[in-house]
């Protein structure tokens, strides 16, 4: 899907593009414009503005600048990129990037790749650029942007939410976009994991008994004191949240980040990795 295109069985996106195509039209109509005036005067088709209009498109934040601009709305139409900011990334990532927002405590198991929190944007593009079939240069880069929004959420001026993840030893070998990328990646993960709310811990593959086989998975505990569970697979994302199920996880979870090394090891480790690299 192009950033210019609208999902229209998304409700939340439909709402909010909705009540911005209907400023935009009143707006142009106040001013006595038709959609071909009003187009030649932000440089862009006829056909453009109808389909914005229409709720067809979403209006890119340029857009939005040149109509704020064309019609002297002082600063109100271009307000409107912020309304439209969250509904250009997928649904899915929107729900996973709010059950964040409301976390104190997220905890995540990878054994196939680094996690998303913690990509670097090279390691992201390589991943994503490898889905078959394959996005679209736009979808591609609609993602990268969406995911990178979501690391926000890790930085050194909040010491919340608390951050847990466990990383299989695998991913740290796996040459994802070849040695400098993983190089960087590497470096990426010592870094976070200095910050003082994240335990970074790594799972051996020197291990007999390894309670992560089953793939990877994330517990998020919300304000509200409970925990829901999330699992994502072959573009299958499922938050789950009956407590028996939850219960299993959190269960698995305690018992891989017991099997997997200290978070002191674990640095040891990726510095190890990093050297032969």
């Amino acid at each position: 899907m192009s950033d210019w295109d609208a999902e229209l069985e998304d409700e939340e996106a439909g709402a909010v593009i909705r009540t911005v195509a209907r400023q935009l039209k009143l707006w142009r109509e106040a001013a006595g414009l038709t959609q071909t005036e009003f187009g030649l005067r932000i440089g862009y088709g006829e056909e453009l503005v109808s389909s914005v209009e229409r709720r067809r498109r979403i209006p890119r934040p340029e857009y939005l600048d040149a109509a704020d601009e064309a019609l002297d709305a002082k600063g109100k139409i271009s307000a409107l990129k912020t309304d439209l900011e969250e509904v250009r990334y997928p649904k899915k990532v929107r729900d996973l990037k709010k059950l964040e927002a409301e976390s104190t405590e997220l905890c995540a198991y990878n054994n196939s790749v680094v996690h998303g929190l913690l990509q670097t944007e090279e390691y992201a593009r390589v991943g994503l650029q490898a889905r078959r079939p394959v996005f679209t240069q736009e979808e591609l880069e609609q993602r990268i942007v969406a995911r990178l929004a979501r690391q926000a959420i890790i930085n050194e001026t909040s010491p919340w939410p608390a951050f847990s993840f466990v990383q299989c030893e695998s991913t740290l070998r796996r040459p994802i976009g070849g040695r400098m990328v993983m190089r960087r990646q590497l470096e990426r993960l010592l870094e976070v994991a200095k910050l003082p709310n994240v335990d970074l811990q790594v799972l051996p593959l020197s291990l007999e008994e390894n309670s992560g086989l089953g793939g990877s998975f994330r517990l998020l505990r919300l304000n509200d004191g409970t925990t829901v569970g999330h699992v994502e697979v072959q573009d299958l994302s499922r938050v789950i949240t009956n407590p028996k199920e939850v219960q299993f996880l959190e269960m698995r979870y305690g018992i891989i980040r017991a099997q997997a090394l200290s978070p002191r090891k674990s640095s040891a480790l990726i510095e190890k990795v990093l050297g032969e690299t």
